[in-house]
């Protein structure tokens, strides 16, 4: 379908607005990958735009997001003040951090003034991080258990302040069954 086709865009790619926004109106910009069975957990970058250190053991005991994004990318800054609200919201069991696809200090700095993003922004500067944990479509947000397991991949733009973001994170505030 001509509809959704992915647009390619600098050095990765990003859901084009007709897909997010869903084709002819048939359903939501974004769908859910389940975490691939015996997949590790790969590592995230150890400090943020401000020198902040964040690694994923110290987050056990929260739900966590970890949005990948570019500003080049429409639907991944039409996302961002949603995350934005929901961090703020649910700080006290939710983290979300946001990963930059390949672009630079100054670009990243730039458009955190202007969006007035006060998230954590790890940077990716070679695409290292996203291809470590099978992002290819930006948006992108790996959903992370209170246990610090990966859960889903949610690729695609929506509301994570509302009804459809919460339905998909607030079940991994549950303790996860022995197996």
């Amino acid at each position: 379908m001509r509809r959704r086709q992915l647009l390619i865009v600098g050095a990765g790619v990003c859901v084009s607005s007709a897909w997010a926004a869903g084709a002819a109106g048939t359903g939501p910009g974004f769908d859910v990958q389940a975490w691939p069975a015996k997949s590790g957990v790969p590592a995230i970058p150890a400090a943020d735009q401000t020198g902040q250190p964040w690694s994923l053991p110290s987050l056990r005991g929260k739900v966590v997001l970890l949005n990948f994004w570019a500003s080049w990318c429409e639907p991944c800054r039409a996302e961002m003040p949603a995350l934005q609200a929901l961090a703020a919201r649910e700080q006290a069991q939710l983290a979300v951090l946001t990963i930059n696809l390949k672009e630079s200090p100054e670009a990243i700095a730039r458009f955190v003034q202007i969006s007035g993003l006060s998230l954590p922004v790890l940077r990716d500067p070679q695409g290292d991080t996203a291809r470590a944990w099978g992002v290819r479509i930006y948006p992108s947000t790996v959903l992370i258990d209170r246990d610090g397991v990966p859960r889903a991949t949610v690729r695609g733009a929506l509301d994570w302040a509302g009804a459809e973001g919460e339905a998909l994170w607030r079940p991994l505030l549950q303790p996860a069954r022995k197996r």
